[in-house]
């Protein structure tokens, strides 16, 4: 009969239990949560029309007339910013202004050519263009401005000109009344300054909304499309509007950083003052957002650098490997275990090999990934006639080897644990040692065999370090056969966190391989647990 203080020892200790239980599921909410939820917005986001329009080219998937309507709405908000940026250009990318006068001065001569004049006119009239012309590059590389305005008042003068009425040189006295109300808020001694920020503008928009219509379509990919995502959108339009400066406060301090408005900076007092206040306007009309869920996420394919796409080649790659990796070394686990249980002796041996085992299980991950380099890669393959390089196969038998002190260990213990009245019972119904093993002692331990199936489950689909030199690949073609290699959710979280710049503009696209890494992973232990479950009801009778 119990006493009282045994029923409340009992109770303390259950209830400690039960309060390290609640402690480390609130410590994994804790550590998962930021990343579930980062990870989230791979597939659930604001998405752009660059984003459908990303779609629709890449991987074939939308409704092409309805996008072209919606481009037609964007192109004509972007226009507006365009107009402006064009305008701004005129007076400070003063080479195309000076190509284009002396093309008007030679399209002028030849033109004289067809008015049957005398050598005299035509040599007087040439003359006269020929001052214009020289004086309109005056204009354009003049940093005076009371200079370029006297001259472009004397070009502009010439032209009531009767003799250059109807003629080539009209438009260049066009040309000079559009650079004169270009450079009329401009400081021509700051055009360098004016040339630098608004390429540093113009580079950041094109990030934004893509390159314009009437330029040549790059040729990678990312850079052929704008934000496909209003996160990232909004992020770029701050850089666009504020640019970034380091200014010391306190003399000996740390250097500060402070955002200045590039209108109140660099383009103070200028018609791109404009730009800026049309770009937060127009922002909504140019990217036209939709809330999106990117369910294909799961199965598309990526492009080079992850920046847009899925991670569907990860995730075949990584069940791939990791099934490979436990069909290796669950049946000699369980082989293991069962001979160190059943039939070995308790001599030094046996007590030596499983200190090996032990040892094996703490050994870090990346000496087995040294160990299946030079083993399977470089000794095991060319052995065998194939050609030696990392693969699917060498990669699987480097994880089984990882996870296989797991499996023997949990076997071990669970073959241990199974009464010995069931043993005695089979065999004194006359079954062999054999048959009571594998008709009556295995299907008792399986319960918690497969806890060590499920650890070495989770240990293989996580690990990065043995299949870095064994069969992994950032990107690549999908593997045809076990002899190529494959891309996987944890080499690609290493690679796009640490081997790639183009990690830090695609941060969803981080917390997504993550975010799916760890559904995978739980997925794969529910599937093992509940077919724990299944067999430990079996055995109960339930």
């Amino acid at each position: 009969m119990k006493t009282p203080l045994r029923i409340l020892h009992n109770k303390i200790f259950t209830a400690l239990a039960w309060l390290t239980v609640v402690i480390i599921v609130m410590f994994l909410a804790i550590v998962l949560s930021p990343i579930l939820i980062r990870g989230s917005s791979a597939v659930f986001f604001d998405g752009t029309v660059e984003f459908r329009r990303m779609q629709i080219d890449l991987f074939e998937r939308g409704d092409q007339v309805a996008l072209d309507a919606e481009l037609q709405q964007a192109y004509i908000a972007r226009q507006k910013i365009y107009d402006i940026i064009d305008s701004f250009k005129k007076g400070i990318l003063t080479d195309s202004l000076i190509g284009q006068a002396k093309d008007i001065y030679r399209e002028f001569g030849r033109e004289l050519r067809y008015h049957n004049l005398s050598d005299d006119e035509y040599a007087r009239l040439r003359g006269i263009a020929k001052d214009l012309r020289d004086n309109f590059i005056d204009t354009c590389e003049t940093t005076n401005k009371s200079e370029a305005q006297t001259l472009l008042d004397t070009i502009i003068s010439q032209s009531e000109n009767p003799e250059l009425k109807d003629t080539k040189a009209q438009e260049l006295f066009q040309l000079a009344r559009d650079y004169q109300s270009s450079i009329a808020h401009l400081d021509l001694t700051r055009r360098e300054q004016y040339l630098a920020a608004l390429t540093e503008v113009s580079d950041a928009l094109r990030e934004l909304i893509g390159p314009r219509p009437d330029e040549e379509m790059p040729a990678l990919t990312m850079q052929r499309y704008g934000m496909t995502r209003m996160d990232m959108a909004r992020k770029k339009l701050h850089t666009i509007i504020w640019s970034q400066t380091w200014v010391e406060q306190k003399p000996g301090q740390p250097l500060v950083q402070k955002f200045i408005k590039r209108a109140d900076s660099q383009f103070q007092g200028t018609d791109m003052e404009n730009f800026f206040a049309t770009l937060e306007q127009n922002f909504n009309l140019m990217l036209r957002p939709k809330s999106t869920l990117y369910w294909q996420y799961f199965i598309d394919d990526s492009t080079p650098g992850h920046y847009f796409g899925g991670v569907g080649p990860e995730i075949l790659g990584t069940l791939t490997l990791t099934l490979l990796a436990m069909l290796f070394a669950v049946p000699l686990g369980i082989i293991s275990a069962a001979y160190l249980v059943e039939c070995a002796r308790d001599t030094l041996i046996v007590r030596i090999t499983r200190t090996c085992i032990n040892t094996l299980a703490g050994v870090p991950s990346i000496v087995f990934g040294l160990f299946g380099l030079a083993f399977f890669v470089l000794f095991v393959l060319p052995f065998f006639g194939h050609e030696s390089k990392p693969c699917i196969l060498t990669a699987s038998l480097t994880l089984a080897l990882l996870t296989l002190p797991l499996i023997i260990r949990a076997s071990e213990e669970a073959i241990r644990n199974v009464p010995r009245t069931y043993k005695e019972a089979s065999l004194a119904l006359g079954a062999g040692g054999f048959r009571t093993f594998v008709a009556v002692t295995l299907p008792a331990a399986l319960p918690g065999i497969l806890t060590g199936i499920i650890l070495g489950l989770s240990r293989a689909a996580g690990e990065t370090a043995p299949i870095l030199f064994t069969g992994a690949v950032a990107l690549g073609a999908l593997p045809k056969s076990v002899f190529d290699c494959t891309r996987t959710l944890s080499y690609g979280c290493y690679d796009i966190t640490t081997g790639d710049r183009l990690a830090m503009l695609v941060p969803h696209n981080q917390y997504g391989m993550v975010m799916t890494l760890i559904l995978l992973v739980i997925c794969l232990n529910i599937v093992a647990i509940v077919l724990r479950s299944r067999m430990s009801g079996k055995l109960r009778g339930l």
